[in-house]
């Protein structure tokens, strides 16, 4: 594998391979997590801020204290500073904040003469209440982040049982996905992929459910359990998207409400069949994929005959016919949700996806999904309206077939 080594050095890019074009986006292959930009730094100066505010607020009214007459106090900034510890230090630090805070008042009360006041006696009892308290609220603060990080490592842990990440090569294909949640916080929506091989060929999923919450995440394995057992046992692709229509068919009635009644899904099914060059394609009301070859050229596969998406059989019955498409060794076939297709910029244009890939061309999906992601990130300056799978398979060469399969 030591092609595979220099192409990740060399940017994702071959020697023939088509020049990325900086003024894309898509093209800032060197750019990496690893390597942040300004926005990230900015970030991190500001939690830098953040982190010093409660010495700095005890600086500043040590230094107010000592240049101000001897009835001037600066008791709310001291009361500040450990209120302002406890969420973001540790117990220790909170309570060594408090601790400094109480030894300061002290030592200049004692400066000025006034601990014996009445006024001074208050404001040090007040400061010092401030400060046990502030290291109960650290308590609370650190039990609650204990929790959000069990609620986040359960939330992943269902990810990646509903929405497992496909292995990186398949049958000899080469594969990634990607998946990116609307939702701040949030690890999985109601888009979906899925990837099977089978004795007919690598089958693949990726659709969209109708609706959010909970509600589409239920619905979502529905589909994608449904997809893995047919593409296993049925003989074609129609008939696998025939079973996923009964399947959401009959999740559709233990379901009240709306989704009763308006609950569906369009998806795009695709079949790759083994040792041949061609694609297979069923689509129910869902995005074209587009098919990039490695000269950099690129075509979109829509559906000559459109059908109704999953689960909206009663409207009509029309049978599903596969299109079939040359599918090149080199070549990568894209599928994606309406996530990429319909994000909007600060002008309200859509991202096209057909526009900002052409002439593009790219040696591995992972490399191809990443910087597509980043570009939408960037169109849509961040805030992403709806969610979004991406899903890229590629036919390799023959040579470099044989390649990797060398020990």
């Amino acid at each position: 594998m030591e092609d595979e080594g220099a192409y990740a050095r060399a940017g994702g890019r071959l020697p023939g391979d088509p020049v990325p074009d900086p003024g894309l986006g898509l093209g800032d292959e060197g750019r990496s997590a690893a390597s942040p930009g300004p926005p990230r730094r900015r970030r991190t100066s500001w939690q830098a801020f953040v982190h010093a505010l409660p010495v700095l607020l005890i600086a500043v009214a040590i230094l107010y204290d000592v240049l101000t007459p001897r009835y001037f106090t600066a008791g709310p900034v001291y009361a500040a500073a450990p209120l302002i510890a406890a969420p973001i230090y540790s117990r220790r630090g909170t309570a060594l904040t408090g601790a400094a805070v109480v030894a300061a008042v002290v030592a200049l009360q004692v400066g000025k003469g006034v601990i014996h006041y009445v006024d001074s006696l208050t404001e040090l009892i007040t400061i010092a209440t401030v400060a046990v308290l502030a290291v109960l609220v650290n308590g609370l603060v650190r039990r609650t982040g204990e929790r959000l990080v069990s609620v986040r490592e359960i939330a992943e842990a269902a990810q990646r049982a509903v929405l497992p990440e496909p292995a990186e090569r398949i049958a000899g294909f080469e594969i990634a996905a990607c998946y990116e949640a609307a939702q701040a916080d949030a690890f999985i929506g109601g888009d979906l992929y899925a990837v099977q091989d089978s004795a007919r060929g690598v089958r693949v999923l990726v659709g969209d459910v109708r609706g959010k919450g909970m509600g589409a995440v239920a619905a979502v394995a529905v589909v994608i359990g449904a997809f893995r057992e047919a593409a296993e046992q049925e003989a074609t692709l129609e008939a696998v998207a025939q079973r996923l229509e009964r399947a959401l068919a009959r999740e559709g009635t233990r379901r009240e409400g709306l989704d009763a009644f308006e609950g569906f899904t369009t998806a795009v099914l695709a079949e790759l069949p083994h040792g041949t060059g061609t694609v297979r394609i069923v689509n129910r009301g869902h995005p074209p994929p587009l098919l990039l070859y490695p000269d950099g050229t690129l075509s979109a596969l829509p559906a000559r005959e459109p059908a109704l998406p999953l689960g909206m059989g009663d409207l009509g019955v029309w049978p599903d016919r596969a299109e079939e498409a040359p599918f090149p060794g080199g070549a990568t076939l894209l599928l994606y949700t309406d996530g990429l297709s319909e994000a909007r910029d600060a002008r309200g244009e859509f991202y096209d996806p057909h526009a900002r890939l052409a002439g593009r061309a790219f040696r591995h999906p992972a490399t191809l999904l990443d910087l597509l992601a980043e570009d939408v990130r960037r169109h849509s300056g961040g805030g992403m309206a709806d969610d979004m799978a991406l899903l890229a398979v590629r036919r390799p060469r023959r040579g470099e077939q044989d390649h990797c399969h060398e020990p």
